[in-house]
């Protein structure tokens, strides 16, 4: 049966608060020293910002490999899976930058040698990197999933957050349609520790979109681990559940009513479905009524 009658398209998933949320969760050592501010508006118009991520006192010292470039002010452009990333959206979120260093109440209060730009992507923008080099720019692979770009008047970076190493940046990670069992259940692992509201706010935002993307890993995991179904009742919202549910039960229905146009018994039928034989009767009752 295919996925899509119950994976939601990209224009349905909420990928950009999702991501915010894995970034706080990936910044989790330094977020009492750390301002995150989303969809910050550059101009009363609908202008903005990704994700602003400001330094709270001088001299922060950022554990995470990805903070390394981190000054006072630092704009964050994310691009969801499947979106595309060409020299001009690179140079896009540099005009943002500017432009949000003229938004200061008084002159010269954003220094701009105290700002970054940093881009965020699942995969690595080969062709893009190609561009920046054609016009002298140079990339450095600084880390793993971490590459810089040298040349431009403000530090930047670029993100691949397919490549970031799995141990650190498991959040970030499961933001994908391709998310590995590895990820997912290191993720969900790691969650289970977290006390603050906050934080289970984040990891509910990025459940939500990464449950959506890869339903059928997650429905694998729960039938595989049970503790895994029990966590994320726990960590995700009852309504998410509900959706899930409803999902499955419409995949059980679908195939209680093949199994049944191939004269499978009905017990045999509520045995493959997982689901009582009452409610298989149930179902094919309904079916019956609609053909009348």
């Amino acid at each position: 049966m295919e996925n899509e009658n119950i994976t939601l398209s990209d224009m349905d998933i909420q990928w950009h608060p999702a991501f915010c949320a894995a970034t706080e969760l990936d910044f989790i050592a330094n977020k009492t020293e750390l301002d995150f501010q989303r969809e910050y508006n550059l101009s009363k118009k609908p202008l903005q910002i990704d994700l602003l991520v400001i330094e709270k006192r001088d001299n922060v010292e950022i554990e995470n490999e990805i903070g390394h470039i981190f000054r006072k002010y630092n704009v964050v452009e994310y691009k969801s899976p499947g979106d595309g990333l060409t020299i001009d959206d690179f140079f896009k979120t540099l005009a943002y930058a500017y432009l949000f260093k003229s938004q200061g109440e008084t002159v010269d209060q954003i220094p701009v040698d105290q700002m970054t730009i940093s881009v965020v992507r699942e995969g690595k923008p080969e062709e893009m990197f190609h561009s920046l080099d054609r016009y002298g720019f140079t990339i450095e692979k600084k880390y793993n999933g971490v590459y810089y770009v040298h040349g431009l008047q403000l530090p930047a970076q670029v993100i691949v957050t397919r490549e970031l190493d799995s141990k650190k940046h498991r959040s970030l990670r499961v933001l994908s349609r391709d998310a590995s069992e590895e990820d997912a259940r290191n993720f969900i692992k790691d969650a289970r520790k977290l006390t603050d509201q906050g934080d289970l706010l984040n990891v509910d935002a990025i459940l939500q979109v990464s449950v959506s993307a890869n339903y059928d890993l997650y429905n694998e995991l729960k039938r595989r681990y049970p503790e895994m179904c029990e966590a994320m009742k726990t960590l995700m919202r009852d309504e998410m559940m509900e959706a899930q549910r409803e999902g499955e039960l419409k995949k059980a229905k679908d195939m209680a009513l093949s199994l049944s146009k191939m004269g499978v018994e009905i017990d045999k039928i509520a045995e493959a479905a997982k689901v009582s034989v009452q409610l298989v009767q149930e179902w094919l009752s309904g079916s019956v009524s609609a053909a009348k």
